[in-house]
C-alpha cells in the first residue's frame, strides 16, 4: 500500500475540513481556522485571523477541492479555480538553492508575509509539491457528489473514483443498475 506523502496528508486534511454529507465546515470562522493551523504546526500559536485572510483560505480550499474533483472526471468550475489562483498569488513562496536535501532546494513562504499568511503559504507549498511531483493525481475528491470526501488513491493504476467502494461505490453502481432496469422496463412492449 502506498502511503500518502506529508504534503498529500496536509492537503487531504485541508480539503476535508468541509464535510458535504454532514454540512459542516471546520474552518467556518477565523478562530477555528487559527486553531486548525496551530494543530497542523503551520502557525506557532493562536493568532487573530482577519476576515480577509479567512476568505483567502476558503478560496484556496474551494479551488483545490474543485481541482481534486477533476481527478475523478468531474468538470472543474473555472471561476472557483481562478479564485484559488488569485489566493495563491497573494501567498508568494521562495525557492532556495540550499537547505533541503543534497540535490534539491527548499520552498518557503516569502519573508515579508504575516505569520498567518506564512501558514497559508505552507498549504500553497504542499499543493505545489504535489503538482510538481505528479502526486496530485493520486489525491481525489470522491465521485459520489453527496459525499465529496477527499482521499489518497492507492490503486496501482490510479483509477479509484470513490472514497469507499463499500459505501459510495455501491451507491453509484446501485443507481446505475436501477436506471438500466427502468430503461429496460420502459422499452418493453406492454
Amino acid at each position: 500500500m502506498l502511503d500518502a506523502p506529508a504534503p498529500a496528508q496536509l492537503i487531504e486534511a485541508f480539503a476535508n475540513t468541509v464535510d458535504v454529507e454532514l454540512g459542516t465546515d471546520e474552518l467556518d470562522s477565523p478562530s477555528r481556522l487559527s486553531a486548525w493551523l496551530v494543530d497542523r504546526g503551520l502557525l506557532d500559536g493562536a493568532r487573530r485571523i482577519s476576515a480577509e485572510d479567512h476568505a483567502l483560505c476558503l478560496r484556496l480550499r474551494t479551488g483545490i477541492r474543485e481541482e481534486l474533483g477533476a481527478n475523478v472526471g468531474d468538470s472543474a468550475d473555472a471561476t472557483l479555480l481562478a479564485g484559488a489562483d488569485e489566493a495563491l498569488r497573494e501567498l508568494p513562496v521562495l525557492i532556495t538553492v540550499r537547505g533541503g536535501t543534497e540535490d534539491r532546494g527548499v520552498l518557503s513562504p516569502a519573508p515579508d508575509l504575516t505569520p498567518v499568511r506564512k501558514a497559508l503559504a505552507g498549504l500553497a507549498i504542499a499543493w505545489s509539491e504535489l503538482l510538481i511531483t505528479g502526486e496530485a493525481a493520486r489525491l481525489k475528491r470522491c465521485a459520489e457528489h453527496a459525499c465529496a470526501w477527499v482521499f489518497w488513491d492507492v490503486s496501482k493504476n490510479r483509477s479509484r473514483r470513490w472514497c469507499s467502494m463499500r459505501v459510495c461505490g455501491n451507491r453509484a453502481k446501485a443507481r446505475r443498475h436501477s436506471a438500466k432496469q427502468a430503461a429496460a422496463a420502459a422499452d418493453r412492449p406492454a
